[in-house]
C-alpha cells in the first residue's frame, strides 16, 4: 500500500451535523434524502450526527420500519416541539416554527461539545435554516443548504396559477421567506439543489449568489429500500386488483399544481371510453396517498375530477398519507405507473426514481418543456404525454389513446422507449448521490465564509 492510500484510509473522517426536523418513524418527503444517503457518508470520508424532532411532536405519518433502513450506529439526537394541542389553537402547526427554539438548544449544546466540520440543512421547514448563521456565529462551523424546494417564490403569483393555500399561513410563510432567505443564503457555504432552476433563479435574484459552491442533485433512491420490502412485505398492503383488469397505479400527493394534468388524463381516459368501450372496460385507476394528512383525515382531490368526466367507476383515490416502504411495495403490484407533471415547470418529483427502479411501465403526463419532460426523456422507459394549457387536446387524447391500446395488449415489445440504467446507476442511485454531496461539502469548506456585509 503506498503511503498516499495509507494517509487516506487513516485520516480521521469529518464530521457533519444533519439538521432534519422529520425523521423516521415519521415518514416524510423531505427526511429522504439524509435518510438514504447515511449508509454511505462514512466510506466517503464523514460522519453523520443527525439533529431531528421527537416523532410524538410531529403531525404526519409513521412509518416505523424506516428506522431498519439506515444503519443503526449512527447517532440520531431528537429534541421536542411545541404541542400542537397547544398551538393549533394559534393557527400555529408549522414544524420549524414550533421545533426552532429547541433545535436551536439542542444543535448549540452538540456545537459547544464535538468539533463538527459542517452543518447540513435537510429540510423543507424553512425557517429552520435561519439557525445557520446563529450558530456559525457562535461556533465558526459553516453550514450548506438543501434547497428541496424553494423558500421564496412567486409561484402564485404568476398568471394562470392557482390560489395560493393556506390563507394567512401562506402570507406567514411568504412574508418570513422575504425577511430571511437573503441573509440566511448569503452565509451559507454551500448549496445543493434538486433543480438547476432554483439555484438560476436565486442568482437572478442575488448578484452574489452565483460565487457561492452549489451543485445540482436530484432526489435519489436505494436499491437496499426494494430488498427490504422483498424481504420484509409489508402486511395487509395489497392494491383492490380484480381479474383481468388493467391496474394502473399514482402514489403521492395531487394537490392544486397538479389539476391541469389530472384533467388531460381524465379528459384522455372519456375519448378512449367512446372509441375502445371493451378496451376501456378494463382499466382501473388508483390515486395512493394524495394528501399529507393522516389517514381519515384527507379529502379527495382526484375523485371530483373524475366525477366531472365520468369516471367514478374506474378510479379510486386513497387521500390519506401512506408509509414510503408501503408505496414501494405498491409499484410492484401495479401493471403501469401514472406521473403527473404540475404547472410549476421547475417541479423534479423524488417519486420519479422509485417508479425507475420499479421496472415498470410509466405514463407521463407532463407539462412541454418542463423540467420534468427533460429528465423523462433523459432516462428513458416512460410513455411521455406533453400538454400546454392553451394547445390542442386531439394530439394529446391520440398519444393517450395510443399507451391505452398497448397496456392493453400488455405493453408489447419495443413500445417503450429504452431505459437508461447506465445514467440512472450514476446519476439517481444514493451511493453516487452521497458521493456528489460530499464533494460538495468539501468544496464548501474550502471557501473562506463570507464576512458581515450588506444583503
Amino acid at each position: 500500500m503506498s503511503a498516499a492510500m495509507f494517509e487516506s484510509t487513516t485520516k480521521p473522517p469529518r464530521k457533519v451535523l444533519i439538521v432534519s426536523p422529520h425523521w423516521p418513524p415519521v415518514n416524510a418527503p423531505d427526511l429522504q434524502r439524509a435518510r438514504i444517503s447515511l449508509s454511505y457518508y462514512r466510506q466517503y470520508g464523514w460522519e453523520p450526527v443527525v439533529l431531528a424532532v421527537h416523532a410524538a411532536d410531529v403531525a404526519g405519518t409513521l412509518d416505523p420500519e424506516l428506522e431498519s433502513t439506515y444503519p443503526a450506529d449512527v447517532r440520531i439526537v431528537h429534541c421536542r416541539a411545541l404541542p400542537l394541542r397547544w398551538t393549533r389553537r394559534l393557527g400555529l402547526r408549522n414544524l420549524g416554527l414550533r421545533a426552532w427554539w429547541s433545535l436551536w438548544r439542542a444543535g448549540s449544546r452538540l456545537l459547544r461539545s464535538e468539533r463538527f466540520d459542517l452543518v447540513f440543512f435537510s429540510t423543507t421547514q424553512f425557517i429552520t435554516f435561519t439557525l445557520g448563521p446563529l450558530w456559525q456565529r457562535h461556533s465558526g462551523v459553516p453550514y450548506v443548504i438543501d434547497i428541496q424546494d424553494p423558500w421564496r417564490t412567486d409561484y402564485y403569483e404568476r398568471p394562470g396559477a392557482p390560489p395560493p393555500p393556506g390563507g394567512r399561513k401562506y402570507l406567514l410563510a411568504r412574508l418570513l421567506a422575504f425577511l430571511f432567505e437573503a441573509r440566511t443564503y448569503r452565509r451559507a457555504a454551500g448549496f445543493i439543489s434538486v433543480s438547476e432552476r432554483y439555484l438560476s433563479d436565486l442568482a437572478r435574484r442575488y448578484p452574489w449568489f452565483q460565487g457561492k459552491s452549489q451543485t445540482t442533485i436530484r432526489f435519489g433512491v436505494s436499491t437496499a429500500d426494494f430488498e427490504y420490502i422483498r424481504r420484509h412485505p409489508p402486511a395487509g398492503v395489497q392494491l383492490v386488483r380484480q381479474p383481468g383488469k388493467i391496474h394502473l397505479l399514482y402514489t403521492g400527493a395531487a394537490g392544486p399544481i397538479m389539476p391541469h394534468a389530472v384533467n388531460m388524463l381524465f379528459s384522455g381516459f372519456q375519448y378512449y371510453r367512446t372509441i375502445r368501450p371493451e378496451n376501456a372496460a378494463r382499466f382501473r385507476f388508483h390515486f395512493i396517498g394524495t394528501s399529507y394528512v393522516p389517514s381519515g383525515q384527507g379529502k379527495p382531490s382526484v375523485l371530483p375530477v373524475a366525477e366531472k368526466y365520468g369516471l367514478t367507476p374506474w378510479v379510486e383515490e386513497v387521500p390519506h398519507r401512506i408509509g414510503y416502504l408501503v408505496s414501494l411495495a405498491l409499484l410492484l403490484q401495479a401493471d403501469a405507473l401514472i406521473l403527473l407533471g404540475s404547472s410549476d415547470l421547475a417541479y423534479s418529483p423524488s417519486k420519479l426514481y422509485p417508479y425507475y427502479l420499479s421496472g415498470k411501465p410509466i405514463l407521463g403526463v407532463v407539462f412541454e418543456n418542463s423540467y420534468l419532460e427533460g429528465l423523462m426523456r433523459e432516462l428513458g422507459c416512460s410513455w411521455l404525454v406533453t400538454f400546454s394549457p392553451t394547445g390542442s387536446k386531439d394530439a394529446v387524447n391520440q398519444r393517450l389513446v395510443a399507451f391505452f391500446d398497448h397496456a392493453a395488449a400488455g405493453f408489447p415489445a419495443g413500445i417503450l422507449p429504452p431505459r437508461n440504467d447506465a445514467l440512472f446507476n450514476r446519476r439517481y442511485l444514493a451511493e453516487p448521490l452521497t458521493e456528489a454531496q460530499c464533494d460538495l461539502f468539501a468544496a464548501a469548506l474550502a471557501r473562506k465564509p463570507p464576512g458581515r456585509h450588506r444583503d
